[in-house]
């Protein structure tokens, strides 16, 4: 087998993995009500004048970013921004808190500042255990926020705080990420087109 074709083999097992992990989403009538569940909090949010909130790390911090970007541009409909936030994109605010109170802090104390009674939390974490999503986790729900946990498919300490925890079928965490943003994607859709239609 020569060199391209070795890797036109792992590709194709790449992407069958990938496929693998949303075909079995598909199948799932629980996680697609729970989607639909997420969407139709996220839309009551938002008709109260309250706001989605999302935090994750690394990779789930790009997609925080990404979800919260979608709703304050626009996803596919033309209409008016919404207020969602991703809490990992001020520097200032991260380094200090990291500094002042621990890197386990830089979610939690921002959702103390913003965070208020109707708002949605998005908590992002493949293992379900990143400590300082845990901990917003725990912040929100004192609060009275409506928790929403995106996680693997063992769901972790975050589970047990989540209102709604949305585990995908999968230990991988490139795999759980992949179908991370389609479900963003998904929930996205959903607020828009119920919003737009009023």
């Amino acid at each position: 087998m020569t060199d391209t074709a070795k890797k036109i083999t792992t590709i194709k097992t790449l992407l069958q993995d990938s496929i693998d992990v949303k075909q079995r989403l598909v199948a799932d009538t629980d996680m697609l009500v729970s989607i639909a569940d997420v969407a139709q909090y996220c839309v009551d949010a938002l008709r109260g004048d309250n706001k989605l909130l999302l935090a994750g790390n690394g990779g789930s911090a790009s997609d925080a970013q990404h979800i919260a970007a979608e709703l304050v541009g626009r996803f596919e409909l033309e209409r008016d921004g919404m207020p969602a936030m991703a809490l990992t994109t001020n520097a200032s605010q991260l380094t200090a808190l990291s500094n002042d109170y621990g890197y386990e802090a830089v979610f939690s104390r921002q959702l103390q500042a913003f965070a208020k009674k109707g708002d949605v939390f998005f908590g992002l974490s493949t293992s379900g255990n990143s400590a300082n999503v845990v901990a917003a986790a725990e912040v929100a729900k004192a609060r009275g926020v409506f928790v929403v946990g995106m996680t693997g498919q063992s769901g972790g300490k975050l589970e047990i705080l989540c209102d709604i925890c949305l585990k995908v079928p999968s230990d991988n965490t490139a795999r759980i990420q992949e179908a991370h943003i389609t479900i963003g994607h998904i929930v996205c859709a959903l607020i828009e087109r119920a919003l737009v239609a009023e």
